[in-house]
């Protein structure tokens, strides 16, 4: 995705719970704030021209894992917005995605398995609280260099894992992001969820 930012708010200052148990995760959410500054910074050599093609995990055949405490900021980010429904209907499928060279088909939006968190724009609803995976630039079309190596994403990761340990038990163990999306909705009723 593009360097730009949708909203300047930090994703640890996107307050939408004043219950018990989202007063606990401030601390943990600024935390994971200040890594992602981190990273952001990292990655500030980097630049891709927003096709969105990293976005669509059919497309990739990749897809970024998220900790439960990324989750928990992906999912108070959706409700800040006003819920699933306030991020909107799928975006069209990718222009030109079509490999005449060996007869395939044109991919559709199904096809493609949009990132559940893309609005009808094709922007990231949530592009502030986007998640380690979606910051770190696996996208083939990405240019420029970063500051950093495989060596030093480990150690990101590693400190984005044991910050989810402690926000919960098995926390650090990673999931792909639209099944952990699926799984928060069908536990909460608060995901999102596609309108085509």
């Amino acid at each position: 995705m593009s360097r730009t930012k949708s909203s300047d708010r930090s994703p640890a200052k996107t307050r939408t719970n004043t219950s018990p148990e989202g007063d606990r995760l401030v601390p943990l959410f600024e935390e994971l704030a200040a890594i992602y500054r981190e990273v952001d910074a990292s990655f500030a050599g980097q630049s891709c021209p927003a096709s969105t093609e990293c976005c669509r995990f059919g497309v990739t055949g990749r897809e970024p894992y998220v900790t439960s405490i990324e989750l928990a900021l992906v999912q108070r980010a959706i409700a800040a917005r006003g819920g699933a429904r306030a991020i909107g209907r799928t975006p069209p499928p990718l222009a030109g995605h079509e490999d005449n060279s060996r007869g395939k088909r044109r991919l559709t939006t199904l096809d493609e398995r949009v990132c559940p968190l893309l609005d009808e724009r094709g922007r990231c609803a949530i592009y502030t609280s986007r998640p380690f995976g979606c910051r770190t630039y696996f996208c083939e079309r990405a240019t420029g260099t970063a500051g950093v190596d495989q060596r030093g994403i480990n150690a990101f990761v590693r400190r984005i894992k044991d910050l989810a340990a402690r926000h919960a038990p098995e926390g650090d163990l990673g999931r792909p992001l639209t099944r952990a999306l699926a799984g928060a909705s069908s536990s909460s009723g608060s995901g999102p969820r596609r309108r085509r």
